[in-house]
């Protein structure tokens, strides 16, 4: 049941971030409004002495959404195949399972990476998108981190074969 619990976990990950990722796709306009705002800094403190950081160029925007939504997109399919590699090596020796463990891991890392560094390191702590009383997505990224980092110690714990005497 543990290793069957891993692989749906991995799944629904695999699951939020196409879902995400959909979201971006088809609510184009948007979502992009938000990787525009925070970039160009223009809801922050007037203050702050950190809008110098901001980028208002149109393009390096959509350069910088791009990368957002591929992110999404590999980190959804990583967490998929990796699932699958899962669901296929459920029931396999432990060191088989673990081995088959990689692609899921590589695809949570990624999504750890694209909430956690993108979003709250970049967005939220370089472009002060904290400081955004309309923009502020950090309690969003947060959230998925945590959930992806718990997904990503769960499945990392190693599968001992359980003696049975």
């Amino acid at each position: 049941m543990t290793r069957f619990a891993k692989m749906i976990m991995v799944a629904a990950v695999s699951a939020l971030a196409a879902l995400v990722a959909f979201d971006n796709i088809t609510d184009y306009g948007t979502n992009f409004a938000f990787v525009e705002h925070v970039m160009s800094m223009d809801t922050v403190s007037p203050s702050s002495s950190i809008k110098s950081r901001a980028i208002d160029n149109p393009g390096l925007h959509r350069a910088a959404y791009a990368i957002i939504i591929g992110a999404q997109v590999l980190t959804a399919a990583l967490c998929c195949i990796g699932a699958a590699m899962l669901l296929l090596h459920l029931r396999a020796p432990a060191g088989m399972f673990h081995r088959a463990k990689a692609v899921a891991i590589s695809g949570l890392t990624l999504g750890f990476l694209t909430w956690q560094f993108g979003f709250m390191t970049i967005g939220g702590e370089w472009f002060g998108m904290w400081m955004s009383p309309q923009w502020n997505g950090v309690p969003s990224a947060f959230r998925f981190t945590v959930v992806i980092m718990a997904v990503l110690i769960f499945l990392a714990i190693p599968d001992d074969e359980v003696d049975g005497g």
